[in-house]
């Protein structure tokens, strides 16, 4: 099978379901920075840290794949004709959902209360978990604009939406693990 097609040299791609649209859609944005999300994810996945929250990454990197199938789902041509969903797959979930807060839960059990912004940073594998945070709130808002436009599964944007606090949290609990340095924001007061 070969990498390159050369149906998109004109600028436009193909939806599940066989729709073009351009490259710049917003659902090609949409899933293109979920894709992009992943990676990152990956990259976290890749780090020193507990065998646990690498199998919690792992777990979430498979089902951001769901998640990018959902959004790059043209929605007239999600159903076909024998009345079959297009995609044959398991969709996200509230249960889903539920383990991304029950895994918050356990780790904000170990952390001091928060009580000022954090500067992001502090340790290396701290600031990829900022930086796929702010991708994932990148996402969510793609997402929750192209949502307005053509509806879909409400629980897909809805993970999208705790796992970027997940990802906060993970940053925290691993600043925590790591012994980083936390760095409270305190705004400067005026003079």
């Amino acid at each position: 099978m070969k990498i390159y097609t050369k149906t998109g040299d004109k600028g436009t791609t193909a939806l599940f379901g066989g729709t073009r649209v351009p490259k710049h859609h917003i659902r090609i944005d949409s899933y293109g920075t979920v894709d992009e999300l992943n990676s990152h994810i990956g990259l976290i996945r890749d780090q020193d840290i507990n065998p646990h929250y690498q199998h919690v990454l792992m777990e979430i990197q498979d089902l951001l794949f769901t998640v990018g199938a959902v959004l790059a789902t043209d929605p007239e041509k999600a159903t076909l004709k024998n009345g079959k969903d297009r995609l044959n797959i398991p969709r996200i979930t509230e249960a889903e959902v539920a383990v991304l807060e029950k895994e918050m839960d356990t780790m904000n059990a170990e952390l001091p209360p928060m009580t000022h912004f954090v500067l992001p940073g502090g340790h290396q594998t701290v600031s990829f978990c900022h930086i796929a945070r702010c991708v994932c709130r990148r996402a969510e808002r793609l997402a929750a604009a192209l949502y307005e436009l053509e509806p879909f599964d409400e629980y897909t944007l809805k993970y999208l939406n705790r796992l970027s606090d997940y990802l906060f949290v993970l940053a925290r609990k691993l600043s925590h693990d790591l012994q980083a340095n936390e760095i409270k924001w305190i705004p400067k007061k005026n003079s």
